[in-house]
């Protein structure tokens, strides 16, 4: 019964948060046309990077993660972000998105090299496959907002994000399957990658596609400010803290 009165009151007062502050903070729309925009540049540009080609564009669109979360944690602690904030942002959190990346490059690597072939013998490749995205999607689905909100190395967040999930699974999940399970009717897209900062720019190639690319973008972003607020609330409170609160 605690959890359920924990759930109503803790999503009620972050629902009204994340609404005021997505109405005022609305130019964090349309941040994700640019990002799109800037990620067909780059893959334009890429071929003519030569062998250092992957590694621009690891940097590059590390740098595009970091600007959107560096945006988003403005929100969250300051509820507000100008200009200044868009430029610093790309270096933010660069090293540690990249960091984060590499690890990720590396465990896959191993799974490949290592794990895939004798797991292979009792799955079908496919399986395996979703296995393998639902377990990384769960374990590490706080990672974005454990990057901006926490001071640790690449490392730390990785398992920080872990723990998180593991202590919080009930609190982060439900919300968390609720905002995604709108946007998918609203868009028809299921976003499951960890680090999202836009839709497709598939969306627009049609009048309708460009209305449900912009609802899709508003609540997005709403989204993601919800989740900023709610992985606070969660990560510097308990259950009993917040009912205990509640009274006062």
């Amino acid at each position: 019964m605690d959890i359920i009165k924990d759930l109503l009151y803790t999503n009620k007062k972050i629902f009204k948060t994340a609404l005021d502050s997505t109405y005022k903070n609305w130019p964090i729309i349309f941040t994700g046309l640019f990002y799109t925009i800037a990620s067909i540049i780059l893959a334009v540009l890429l071929p003519f990077f030569w062998i250092l080609g992957g590694l621009v564009g690891i940097v590059v669109m590390s740098a595009l993660v970091s600007n959107y979360l560096y945006l988003i944690n403005c929100i969250i602690k300051r509820n507000k972000f100008d200009f200044r904030d868009f430029k610093d942002g790309f270096g933010a959190y660069l090293r540690k998105v990249w960091g984060v990346s590499f690890i990720g490059w590396v465990a896959l690597l191993i799974i490949n090299t290592f794990l895939m072939p004798g797991f292979r013998r009792g799955f079908q490749p496919m399986a395996l496959g979703v296995i393998i995205n639902f377990l990384v999607f769960a374990l590490f689905n706080a990672l974005p907002e454990t990057i901006y909100q926490k001071y640790y190395n690449p490392w730390e967040s990785i398992t920080y994000a872990v723990e998180f999930v593991r202590d919080n699974w009930i609190e982060w999940f439900i919300p968390n399957i609720a905002l995604i399970g709108i946007l998918y009717l609203l868009t028809g897209n299921l976003l499951t990658g960890i680090f999202n900062y836009h839709l497709p720019l598939s969306m627009i190639f049609s009048p309708m596609g460009i209305i449900l690319y912009l609802i899709g973008q508003i609540w997005f972003s709403f989204m993601m400010i919800y989740r900023g607020y709610l992985f606070e609330t969660l990560s510097t409170s308990n259950r009993r803290k917040r009912l205990f609160m509640r009274e006062f």
